[in-house]
């Protein structure tokens, strides 16, 4: 038997966004989205991926809307759909990916409940969908977090449930990010600190004969931190809310913030500070 066709909105359109919608589109999803105010890269993209830019209406007459955002949009994308909701009647379920706190998730989850729409919280584990098959990991939980297995059944995604309530992908999610992206944060730190110091030479040839592969993983990891520091600021604030502001080892998180502010400000600047962790990590390069 013929199933009906499958429709979902994502918003936005960013790299995990457009990964997304096209991974879903190529499967045969019609994937909605809202191009108001984005700019005309993220309208390429949305084209590239095939999704349709529809009206307000039309964003939430679907059974799924994926909320893929920076983290500080997070809270003003589901006030946005849930006066949508309002205005028309409509009850879709509505899935929070970004890389927000538990807090932040349950904050979320209020707003959409309120105006009637069903919640799923969620978190994305690894880069956007590829053309070579690769999917990132999206962990969702909540009592309504089955219902995104078609997703995986239909769309090609890897919807992966964790048997909780809203907040626990979030906070594996944090828990993750924490990890990964605060070394990022830590090895930038120390090769810029080291390069302003004349060690840099010194840390590179330690790091070459001592930890080998811990330098690899910063060669691969910190230069695809430039273009994103941007969102991984508002991430690094998030983490230090799961934390707990109460608690000392919450500040490392808020230095990690402004590390990736400021590294976000030079890439799109002088690129003075981007140089130098670039040069850190050449040395010891074969020419050719």
């Amino acid at each position: 038997m013929t199933q009906p066709p499958l429709a979902v909105t994502v918003v936005a359109q960013g790299a995990m966004g457009a990964g997304v919608g096209r991974r879903l589109a190529r499967n045969g999803v019609e994937v909605r989205t809202s191009l108001a105010g984005r700019s005309r890269a993220s309208a390429e993209r949305a084209a590239a991926a095939g999704m349709r830019d529809v009206e307000d209406a039309a964003l939430v007459a679907v059974p799924i809307v994926l909320s893929i955002v920076p983290p500080s949009e997070a809270v003003a994308t589901v006030e946005r759909f849930a006066a949508i909701c309002r205005r028309t009647g409509a009850r879709p379920l509505y899935a929070d990916l970004n890389a927000v706190s538990p807090e932040t998730a349950a904050r979320v989850a209020g707003i959409a409940e309120a105006a009637g729409m069903a919640f799923a919280d969620g978190g994305i584990i690894g880069g956007p969908p590829r053309e070579d098959g690769y999917n990132p990991a999206i962990y969702v939980s909540g009592a309504e977090a089955p219902r995104l297995a078609v997703l995986r059944e239909r769309g090609g995604l890897d919807i992966r449930l964790i048997e909780g309530p809203v907040g626990a992908a979030s906070a594996l999610k944090m828990s993750y990010a924490g990890i990964t992206k605060g070394l990022t944060a830590l090895a930038s730190t120390m090769m810029l600190a080291a390069t302003r110091a004349g060690a840099a030479e010194a840390l590179h040839a330690e790091l070459s004969q001592s930890q080998p592969q811990l330098l690899a993983w910063f060669g691969r990891m910190v230069p695809s931190m430039y273009a994103k520091a941007y969102r991984w600021a508002g991430e690094m604030e998030e983490i230090a809310d799961f934390i707990g502001r109460d608690r000392a080892e919450s500040a490392i998180y808020d230095g990690a913030a402004r590390l990736y502010e400021r590294l976000a400000a030079d890439e799109a600047g002088e690129r003075r500070e981007i140089a130098a962790l670039e040069a850190f990590l050449q040395r010891g390069a074969k020419p050719g």
